[in-house]
C-alpha cells in the first residue's frame, strides 16, 4: 500500500489554480485523486497535472493508490469532510497502511466570506430567484435599512456583542441587495458591489494620512481635524450645513446643524420660543452647551417611562 495520503484542501473562493508551491510540487511529483470534477481539477489538467476522479469510499481509493510512495487527494470545494473522516477512521485502524498528511493549498483571506455574501445574493436577486427580492428598489428598501440600524443601535445600547453581530449581519444584507440591484440600473448607471468597496476603501487611504501617507499626527484632535479638512476639500461644501443627513430623527438634526453653527462661528441666534418646537430647539441648544447629548438623553427618560408603564401594567395585573 501507499505510505503518503496527501489530503490537499483549497479555498473554492480563490481563483483555482492560485495553490502554494508547496501544493504545485505535491500534485506534480504524485498522482492526483478527486471525487468529482472541480474547476480547481480543471485548473491542474490546464497546467499539465493528470486527475483521475474516483467515485468510490476510502476503501476503493486506498485500492487505487496501490503500493505508490505517495498519492494527493484532492478535496472539493466543500473540503470532503465525510470522506477524509472515514478515510482518517480507516488509517487509525490500521495505522500501518498509510499516514495521513493534511496540505492546503490555498486558504481563505480575511473577508472572504464576504464573497459568499455576495454570490448567495446574486441568486437571490437574479432570475429564478426570491421574487421578493428582484420587486424592491432602492426607495421600497429605505425602511429597512434605517430599522436595521435602529437594531444594531440597541444591540450596542445593550452591550449585547452576540445580538450585535447578528444585526450587523443584517445591516450588511441591506448594503448588498442595494449593491446588487443597482446592476441593474438603465442606461450605463449602473454600479456593484465592488464600487461601494472601492470607494470605501480610497476613502479611506485618503482621509487616514497619518497612517498611509507618513503624515505626522500629534493626537486625536489633530486627527479628527484633519479628517474634516480633508472632507471639506473633496465635497466642495457651499454651507456648514452641507451633508447633514435631513432624514435622521428631528431631535439629534437639530443638535447636528447647532454643531455646524457652533463650528463655522456663525452668529446665527436661536428663534423665539413662540411654539413647541421653537421650544424644543431650545432645549436643545441648552443640552449641547451643558454638554449633553439631547438624544441620548431624551432616549433615557423615554426608556424609564416605558419601564414605569410596564410596572404599571404587573401591578394592575396582579390585582
Amino acid at each position: 500500500m501507499t505510505s503518503r495520503i496527501i489530503l490537499l484542501v483549497t479555498s473554492p473562493r480563490l481563483p483555482a489554480g492560485l495553490l502554494t508551491a508547496e501544493a504545485w510540487d505535491a500534485v506534480r511529483a504524485y498522482p492526483v485523486f478527486a471525487a468529482a470534477e472541480s474547476a480547481q481539477a480543471g485548473a491542474l489538467r490546464a497546467n499539465g497535472v493528470e486527475v483521475t476522479v474516483l467515485d468510490t469510499d476510502a476503501q476503493g481509493f486506498l485500492d487505487a493508490a496501490g503500493d505508490r510512495p505517495a498519492v494527493v487527494w484532492l478535496a472539493g470545494p466543500d473540503g470532503d469532510q465525510a470522506f477524509a473522516r472515514q478515510l482518517g477512521l480507516r488509517l487509525a485502524r490500521e495505522p500501518g497502511l498509510a499516514e495521513m498528511e493534511l496540505m492546503y493549498g490555498s486558504w481563505d483571506p480575511p473577508g472572504a466570506r464576504l464573497l459568499d455574501a455576495v454570490a448567495v445574493m446574486d441568486r437571490l436577486a437574479s432570475p429564478g430567484g426570491d421574487p421578493w427580492k428582484r420587486a424592491q428598489t432602492h426607495q421600497t428598501l429605505a425602511p429597512y435599512l434605517l430599522e436595521e440600524s435602529y437594531e444594531a443601535y440597541d444591540a450596542i445600547v445593550s452591550d449585547d456583542p452576540a445580538a450585535l453581530r447578528e444585526e450587523l449581519g443584517d445591516v450588511l444584507l441591506q448594503v448588498v441587495l442595494h449593491a446588487r440591484l443597482a446592476e441593474d440600473h438603465p442606461d450605463g448607471r449602473g454600479w456593484n458591489i465592488d464600487d461601494v468597496a472601492g470607494g470605501l476603501v480610497e476613502k479611506m487611504v485618503r482621509r487616514n494620512p497619518h497612517v498611509f501617507a507618513g503624515e505626522r499626527i500629534e493626537d486625536i484632535e489633530e486627527i479628527t481635524a484633519n479628517w474634516e479638512r480633508i472632507k471639506q476639500a473633496e465635497k466642495s461644501r457651499e454651507s456648514v450645513l452641507d451633508g447633514i443627513a435631513l432624514s435622521q430623527p428631528a431631535l439629534s438634526l437639530a443638535a447636528k446643524i447647532l454643531s455646524r453653527v457652533e463650528r463655522g462661528g456663525l452668529p446665527v441666534p436661536l428663534p423665539e420660543a413662540l411654539d413647541l418646537g421653537s421650544s424644543l430647539l431650545k432645549v436643545v441648544a441648552e443640552a449641547r452647551a451643558a454638554g449633553l447629548d439631547p438624544e441620548a438623553e431624551l432616549r433615557r427618560a423615554t426608556l424609564a417611562y416605558a419601564d414605569a408603564v410596564r410596572a404599571a401594567e404587573n401591578v394592575g395585573g396582579a390585582e
